[in-house]
């Protein structure tokens, strides 16, 4: 059995891959560049290709199933990035992976705060010098009201965590745990986006809540409320969320996402002119914090989606069953 790894970081997840080659006998081989045309047929022989979010073409696809390419292993959790009707007509098998929901449980809670506290503008002061206080005002979580989107593993662990701030909790999803009822209230989503100060969304990228931020609920939020997506920048209508942070709508976002975030985040672009619009617009609202796509970038997570590699393409190969594996439609 070997893997091809492509956008391999040889800095953190090369040692992991080593480690998992003599652990289940597998083998890989990897490039830290993007699959492209150009570089796929270094996956020749390979039973499994896995990258990160990245563009992958149906003329990718087909050319890695020329070269002998069984299963797509996602390093990510996310796999919207891959067409699954066209895989399912190669007959390719997916898989995802999934990690402890702490570390991006605990980024997002770390989002809200910094945002209620306006620490991206005082940091930015501060390098100029400016220790004045006017404008730098900030809001106690505790006394705020969060409104988490999807209760999922995430999701839950964010509410989990938020409990121990004493502020109120609302939940939205459609299947909702019995755990989240411990420490919130679930309520309808007009509700949540009316009475919350702080809006999380933990939801999977689906055609059914493509742009569940849109201008319709931004104007049920009140004025000062802030959003934070550490999900899938899919979730937010970019240009709404722009026109209602220009007309003071609401009160500000912090997004570890972008809708457009392929060639952009995990390389480096320094000195480039870069065609995303819309971040350098949100990036220049003092009221926005923009991250680069790392609320899951912990010593333990990029181990697990290493790890959630090799269990794939082994458990691929012996015919078991896999809980990474994704239902193809």
């Amino acid at each position: 059995m070997k893997i091809c790894f492509y956008s391999l970081r040889p800095f953190d997840e090369l040692p992991f891959c080593e480690a998992f080659r003599k652990e289940t006998g597998i083998d890989f081989v990897y490039t830290s560049e993007y699959p492209d045309m150009e570089n796929a047929s270094l996956a020749r022989d390979c039973d499994a290709v896995s990258a990160t979010p990245c563009a992958m073409s149906e003329e990718l696809m087909k050319k890695f199933r020329e070269e002998g390419v069984k299963y797509i292993a996602c390093r990510s959790i996310g796999y919207d990035h891959v067409d699954l009707k066209k895989a399912k007509e190669l007959g390719f098998r997916i898989s995802n992976v999934s990690y402890t929901p702490n570390g991006v449980a605990n980024y997002a809670i770390m989002l809200m705060m910094m945002s209620l506290r306006k620490m991206g503008h005082i940091l930015k002061r501060s390098e100029l010098q400016d220790y004045s206080l006017k404008g730098k005002l900030g809001r106690d979580i505790s006394s705020c009201t969060i409104g988490v989107i999807g209760t999922g593993k995430i999701g839950t662990t964010v509410i989990k965590h938020l409990s121990g701030f004493g502020c109120r909790i609302l939940a939205y999803d459609l299947y909702p745990n019995d755990t989240v009822r411990k420490y919130g209230t679930y309520t309808d989503l007009d509700t949540l986006l009316k009475e919350s100060d702080v809006i999380t969304l933990h939801a999977n990228a689906t055609a059914a809540n493509h742009h569940l931020i849109n201008d319709e609920t931004l104007a049920l939020m009140k004025d000062n409320a802030i959003i934070v997506n550490t999900a899938r920048g899919k979730l937010i209508d970019e240009d709404a969320l722009i026109r209602a942070l220009r007309s003071h709508r609401i009160g500000g976002a912090a997004l570890d996402v972008l809708e457009d975030e392929n060639g952009l985040y995990y390389y480096n672009r320094m000195g480039d002119l870069l065609e995303q619009n819309n971040m350098a617009i949100l990036r220049s609202f003092p009221n926005v914090l923009l991250c680069p796509h790392t609320a899951f970038y912990t010593d333990e997570d990029v181990r697990s989606m290493v790890q959630g590699v090799f269990e794939s393409v082994q458990w691929f190969e012996e015919g078991k069953d896999n809980p990474h594996e994704v239902k193809l439609p």
